[in-house]
């Protein structure tokens, strides 16, 4: 059966980016409809990404601290997993929020379509749902499709084995041992979380450094922690095979800069990055346009080269990032209900919510020095904060970079426990082009990490007392 209708707005995928999108235009008074595959709200990020993640982490970064105490007098026994629990906890965790975005759009009383959302025009969508095929006209449209996790060669894609971000995130079983290929966001957060429930964790990466993109001194901390926490790290190096077993485990083959060596894993974990989902929205039957990698092309008003078609989040191009897509939806939506609004940001900030956090901001100085832009910078290590030394947490490093004429904030570095809570004080700064002054003159509570953003502020200015630092003649 087929079924007709018009809306004034229609937002494809219900994602960060998508919902922000829908409820900010039924807030400016459209008539939106909100279309996605999954049976509850919220995309990738709630039900299969960042929120499932970071419930895993809290558990995994706890049993560590609970292991920690030992050295402080306290002693607890060896931890009891019940991953029935752990999954019904999480779960739980999701389903709350699920409830709260239903709950948003029936307020605003926003329309949710579950189906497959497929281009027929520049102005009518076909989507596919259990009932049937619906047709809807639509005066402007948001595409917040979002990504998928990408394979890659010689790995078997349909094997029990060989796990995705959001195949991992279902916690089946805790693999005895599990190499994780790709040593980015997705793949540290996810191994840590395995490592701590029991797996003997692998980590193989191509580049040479991990979390490529973040400066090496502040991913050091975090380094030198997994370097205990996993059974290899493995940079520079390429995974060339992998071939199933009888038993369901792995045998991998992997290139590194000494040679050829090869492995049996009970599991492996693709987490090498992510692709968008243009090719599933039949875009051919629009004027859109993509770019060479299959991302859509956005102005700063989030327009596509059809101008009553807007797109946000995933699918216009990295940072492949939850906050970006939230503020993208915003602005798209407002430019579609007529006021005036444009994504124009100085920074969007990372995070890596490993133990110890990992945050930055800005330029980088890896950024800086391939391009050949000026700056100094002012750093304070944790060893000399005492919170941190109270928390064990003293390896961690506050660092800003300022431009050398202004003294203006470029960009910010953090590692440490909380450096994602951190980093908002960061983009703050970068956002209202605060200089050296308007920090080291902002009085900080002691004893406390946050601190720690003065006092790196401080030591560029020539002003701490909380180190001694001889003066440059």
């Amino acid at each position: 059966m087929t079924e007709n209708k018009h809306t004034e707005i229609v937002v494809i995928g219900a994602g960060p980016g998508g919902y922000a999108a829908a409820f900010r235009a039924a807030d400016l008074g459209k008539q939106v409809i909100l279309i996605d595959k999954d049976p509850t709200l919220g995309g990738v990020c709630l039900n299969r990404g960042c929120i499932p993640s970071k419930a895993l982490l809290h558990i995994s970064k706890v049993m560590d601290e609970a292991a920690h105490l030992s050295k402080m007098g306290v002693s607890y026994g060896k931890p009891e997993i019940d991953l029935e629990m752990i999954r019904a906890h999480k779960n739980k965790i999701v389903a709350q929020l699920n409830d709260g975005i239903a709950q948003m759009a029936k307020a605003r009383k926003v329309e949710w379509i579950q189906g497959t959302a497929t281009f027929n025009s520049n102005s009518e969508l076909n989507v596919k749902t259990e009932n049937g095929n619906q047709t809807i006209s639509f005066d402007k449209c948001i595409i917040a499709a979002g990504s998928t996790s990408v394979m890659i060669p010689g790995v078997p894609e349909d094997h029990p084995s060989v796990l995705t971000s959001r195949t991992a995130l279902d916690l089946v079983d805790i693999p005895e041992s599990l190499l994780v290929i790709g040593g980015g966001v997705i793949g540290l957060e996810l191994g840590q979380v395995y490592a701590a429930l029991g797996s003997k964790v692998s980590v193989v990466e191509f580049l040479p450094n991990l979390i490529p993109g973040a400066d090496p001194d502040i991913v050091k901390p975090l380094q030198r922690k997994l370097k205990k926490q996993f059974e290899s790290i493995l940079l520079s190096s390429k995974v060339v095979s992998v071939i199933p077993n009888d038993d369901n485990s792995l045998n991998v083959t992997i290139e590194t800069e000494k040679g050829s060596i090869e492995k049996r894993y009970s599991k492996v974990l693709v987490a090498v990055g992510r692709k968008p989902n243009s090719p599933i929205l039949n875009i051919d039957a629009t004027d859109i346009e993509l770019d060479e990698k299959g991302f859509v092309k956005v102005d700063v008003y989030q327009k596509t080269t059809v101008k009553n078609i807007f797109a946000i989040g995933d699918i216009v191009g990295n940072p492949m990032l939850a906050h970006k897509a939230s503020h993208e939806g915003k602005v798209a939506a407002e430019v579609a209900s007529g006021h005036p609004s444009a994504f124009d940001v100085r920074a969007i900030p990372s995070v890596v919510y490993t133990d110890p956090e990992v945050a930055w901001a800005g330029l980088t100085e890896i950024d800086a020095n391939e391009n050949n832009i000026a700056y100094e910078k002012g750093e304070f290590p944790w060893a000399a904060s005492g919170k941190a030394i109270a928390m064990g947490a003293n390896q961690g490093k506050t660092k800003i970079l300022f431009d050398p004429e202004t003294k203006q904030v470029l960009g910010v570095g953090i590692v440490g426990t909380g450096a994602g809570d951190m980093i908002c004080e960061g983009m703050l700064a970068i956002e209202m082009g605060a200089d050296v002054s308007d920090i080291a003159l902002t009085v900080h509570p002691h004893p406390t990490l946050g601190e720690t953003f003065g006092l790196a502020a401080e030591v560029f200015e020539g002003t701490i007392t909380d180190l001694y630092i001889p003066k440059k003649r």
